[in-house]
């Protein structure tokens, strides 16, 4: 798979330690990031560990009016800052200035992490900040944005990147997809839900709404290939063949990260597969509405936070656990039983190896060693913590298994969803 980072890209990233950002022609801004690798299922780091990794930013930085009289009079992102009280040069921290992205008079996409946002929690009032995985544009921002309107959307590179944004406070909650009702599960994030300590606090369906992208008096003609996700191009499959593009099809790590590559470096050649969100931003015209094969498109988010929240009973919920034991796959029955007897729905049952024991021998002195494959389950149930039910089922799971844990508790997304037509 391709990978793109075209000079324009605001995600956050956390390989970095600070980076500066143009957000007008007398503004500078810095953004933090930290390094940070837990153990396996071990616990996130605390609010503690955070402020020591973080204290040389959280100290006095070049205030704001020195940074604008700087700009105003010619200075550089080399002007010398004040940290800890030592002078520096901008430079010895190796920032990095990126570009303005106001061509064409278009508004900026979502701000980038500042300074002044690594505080613990929002302020009353305040914006609740909110990480999800690619650029502005992604369809992961507009999951955050219903499932936190008004929110502060904060771009990371990657899945860890924003499961570390909220451990260590530089975002008060994620929101991650976990399946998608055409490509399945995202295997990724159910190894990050059990790697980290964040709790499920909510979920959000979003229909996926493909639209080809090429820059503005392209025609399709003219076009030699096609980028996107894998999923993304898979999705469009057979609608791209009938718009007669038979040409190559590259993939790469996010749609709108496709939108902007191609927006980024001119491609006149090259389509993308992304939102009309991602049009707007990027400058993209719009040559195919709607080109998803199977207009039942939906991906499923999960909205993450450090504490979870408290069960009810006056409304639909839904709980998701993951569970191991010692002696294989031979417990599952049992475990579904505790379920099925008191009348509790699943909705996901998904298996993933276990790492810390992938394989388990059993000798045989007759016959010789058999080699089983150890896997962990995960679990989605239509019940609340809160009803009896569910805490009698979990009581009886735990008898049967050597691990298990409760990934949350939360209310079921209940919106109303009309599939859309295909429109070209």
């Amino acid at each position: 798979m391709q990978t793109l980072s075209p000079p324009t890209s605001n995600a956050l990233n956390l390989n970095h330690v600070i980076r500066t950002r143009r957000l007008g022609p007398t503004r500078l801004s810095v953004k933090c990031a930290y390094a940070f690798e837990p153990a396996s299922y071990g616990v996130g780091s605390s609010r503690a560990d955070w402020q020591s990794s973080c204290a040389i930013l959280a100290s006095k930085v070049v205030s704001q009016e020195q940074a604008s009289s700087a700009d105003k009079n010619g200075g550089t992102a080399d002007h010398v800052a004040s940290v800890n009280g030592h002078k520096a040069a901008v430079s010895d921290f190796q920032l990095v200035p990126i570009g303005n992205l106001e061509a064409n008079n278009k508004p900026l996409p979502p701000k980038p992490l500042t300074i002044s946002d690594l505080s613990p929690a929002p302020m009353h009032g305040s914006k609740l900040r909110v990480a999800y995985q690619g650029v502005p544009g992604a369809y992961s921002e507009a999951a955050a944005g219903k499932a936190y309107p008004n929110c502060e959307a904060i771009p990371c590179d990657q899945f860890e990147v924003a499961f570390q944004a909220v451990e260590l406070w530089i975002a008060d909650r994620a929101v991650l997809p976990v399946e998608n009702s055409l490509g399945g599960s995202i295997h990724r994030n159910y190894d990050l839900l059990l790697r980290h300590r964040l709790h499920i606090v909510g979920e959000v369906q979003l229909p996926v709404h493909h639209c080809l992208l090429a820059l503005p008096g392209v025609r399709k003609e003219f076009l030699t290939r096609v980028i996107s996700h894998p999923q993304a191009l898979s999705q469009c499959e057979h609608t791209l063949t009938k718009l007669g593009l038979n040409v190559a099809r590259e993939a790469v790590d996010d749609t709108a990260g496709a939108a902007e590559f191609v927006a980024a470096n001119n491609l006149r050649d090259t389509a993308a597969i992304a939102s009309a969100r991602a049009a707007e931003l990027y400058g993209l015209n719009v040559m195919a509405d709607g080109i998803q094969d199977d207009p039942s498109n939906v991906t499923r988010f999960v909205m993450l936070a450090r504490e979870p929240i408290i069960p009810r009973t006056d409304r639909p919920f839904k709980t998701s656990i993951v569970f191991a034991h010692d002696k294989g796959t031979s417990v599952l029955f049992k475990v579904l039983s505790a379920f099925a007897f008191r009348n509790i729905s699943l909705t996901k049952i998904e298996s993933r190896p276990h790492r810390n024991r992938p394989i388990r021998l059993v000798d045989d002195a007759n016959v010789g060693t058999a080699k089983h494959f150890e896997y962990l389950f995960y679990v989605d149930f239509e019940a609340s913590m809160a009803e009896v039910r569910a805490q009698n089922a979990l009581a009886e799971v735990q008898e049967f298994t050597s691990f298990l844990r409760v990934l949350g508790s939360y209310p079921m997304d209940m919106t109303p969803w009309t599939p859309s037509s295909p429109r070209h």
